[in-house]
C-alpha cells in the first residue's frame, strides 16, 4: 500500500532561515537553507549537534513558526498551517506513547482526534500495526514493552493517518546497538513498502550511510553537501565533511608545482586534484584506501604501532616521520600483523586522495 502525492516534490525549503533571541542574543539556527526532497525518498538530515537540522524537522512538521522563506509540501505554501492540517506526522525520539492507553487506543488517538470513523479507525490500527509486527501486542500498555516495541508502536501510529511525509527525530539513539542496526533494517523495509517519503534526522554517519537514498550534511545552519551515501563519503566537497562522515587521514602539507603536495611529514605525493603552487592544503584519504608494503616500496614509510584483529579485518595504527597518526584498515587480510615497530612503506593511491584548502 502507498501513501503518496503526486507532485514531483514531497517537500520543498526555500531559502529558509530561523534564529532565537534577540539583540546580543540572537542565534541564527538557520541560515538561508534550500533543498528539494523527491517522493517516496528516504532523506536524511545529518550533523553534529546544533548544526539545526532538527529545527529545519520543527519547521516542516509545524512545531516552529519559520522566520523567512518558505516550506512547501506537495507542493503547497505550508508556513502559515498549523501542524494537523500538513500531511506529515512526527516520530519523535521519545516516542511520546501515553502510558495509560493500550498499544491499539495510542495508534487510534490520533485517529480519533481527526474525527474518524470507528471501523475506519478500527481497520487502519490493525493495518498500522500488521505493518511493523505489533499485531498481537495491541492490548499492552506501553510500560509492558521493549524499547524496540515502542519504536514499532511510536511507529504505527505516525503510519496510522497515512501521511504523505513522515519525519523522524532521531527515533533510534535510545536503542541499544544491536537493536538499532536491527531497527534501521526495519525502518528501510518499512519505508519500501509504503511509499512514503521519510525525512530522517541523526548524528549518527553509520546510520546515515545505511538508511539513505540521499543525506544533507549540515553544519551551523547550512547544507554544506547534498548527495548519495557514496557520494558523501568517496567524494566529499568539505573537510568538514570528509572528517565527519566515518574515519579518515588528513595530512596537512604545501602544494608545489608540477602537481605535488610536499608533506608536513616528509613525503611529496602527486595529486589529481592539483592545487595551486604555493598554498596550504590538507590531503584526506579513507583508512580502507591506503596499503602496506616493504619499507622504502611505498609513497611513504611508518611505524607500527599496533595492529587490531577484528575478524574481517586489521586496523593498524601507524607512526608517520613527523609523529602523526595514520589509521589503516586491511579488510582482506592475507597473513599475520607486522608486529609493533616494524617499519613498513604507506601507499596512497592517488584516486582516493581528496584535496582540500588549508
Amino acid at each position: 500500500m502507498a501513501f503518496v502525492t503526486q507532485d514531483t516534490h514531497a517537500v520543498s525549503v526555500r531559502s529558509v532561515t530561523k534564529s532565537f533571541g534577540q539583540g546580543t542574543n540572537l542565534v541564527t539556527v538557520l541560515d538561508g537553507v534550500s533543498v528539494d526532497i523527491g517522493e517516496k525518498e528516504f532523506f536524511t538530515l545529518l550533523g553534529p549537534s546544533g548544526c539545526g537540522k532538527t529545527t529545519l524537522l520543527r519547521l516542516i512538521a509545524g512545531f516552529e513558526d519559520i522566520g523567512e522563506g518558505e516550506i512547501l509540501i506537495g507542493g503547497r505554501r505550508v508556513n502559515e498551517q498549523p501542524p494537523f492540517r500538513r500531511s506529515v506526522n512526527t516520530v519523535f525520539q521519545s516516542y511520546a506513547l501515553f502510558p495509560h492507553l493500550s498499544v491499539a487506543q495510542n495508534v487510534a488517538f490520533g485517529l480519533e482526534m481527526r474525527g474518524l470513523a470507528g471501523k475506519d479507525i478500527s481497520n487502519r490500527v490493525g493495518e498500522a500495526l500488521e505493518m511493523v509486527r505489533m499485531g498481537p501486542y495491541a492490548s499492552r500498555r506501553p510500560s509492558e514493552l521493549s524499547g524496540g516495541q515502542q519504536q514499532r508502536v511510536a511507529l504505527a501510529r505516525a503510519l496510522a493517518p497515512r501521511p504523505s511525509v513522515l519525519l523522524l527525530d532521531e527515533p533510534l539513539s535510545a536503542l541499544d546497538l544491536k537493536l538499532r542496526k536491527q531497527m534501521q533494517i526495519e525502518l528501510k523495509q518499512l519505508q519500501a513498502q509504503t511509499g512514503i517519503t521519510f525525512i530522517f534526522v541523526t548524528h549518527d554517519q553509520e546510520e546515515a550511510l545505511t538508511l539513505s537514498d540521499r543525506v544533507a550534511v549540515m553544519q551551523a545552519g547550512r547544507i554544506l553537501q547534498l548527495g548519495s551515501p557514496r557520494d558523501i563519503y568517496e567524494r566529499p566537497d568539505h573537510l568538514f565533511v570528509a572528517d565527519f562522515i566515518g574515519d579518515i587521514n588528513l595530512l596537512p602539507g604545501k602544494a608545489e608545482t608540477g602537481g605535488v603536495v610536499r608533506l608536513a611529514c616528509g613525503g611529496v605525493l602527486p595529486v589529481a586534484e592539483a592545487p595551486a603552487p604555493g598554498g596550504a592544503v590538507t590531503l584526506a584519504i579513507r583508512p580502507e584506501r591506503a596499503g602496506l608494503a616493504l619499507v622504502g616500496e611505498g609513497d611513504l614509510d611508518a611505524e607500527i604501532v599496533h595492529s587490531a584483529y577484528l575478524g574481517t579485518a586489521i586496523v593498524h595504527q601507524l607512526r608517520l616521520a613527523d609523529g602523526q597518526h595514520f589509521l589503516l584498515r586491511d579488510n582482506q587480510p592475507t597473513a599475520a600483523p607486522p608486529s609493533a615497530g616494524t617499519r613498513v612503506g604507506l601507499t596512497l593511491p592517488q584516486p582516493a586522495i581528496r584535496v582540500f584548502a588549508a
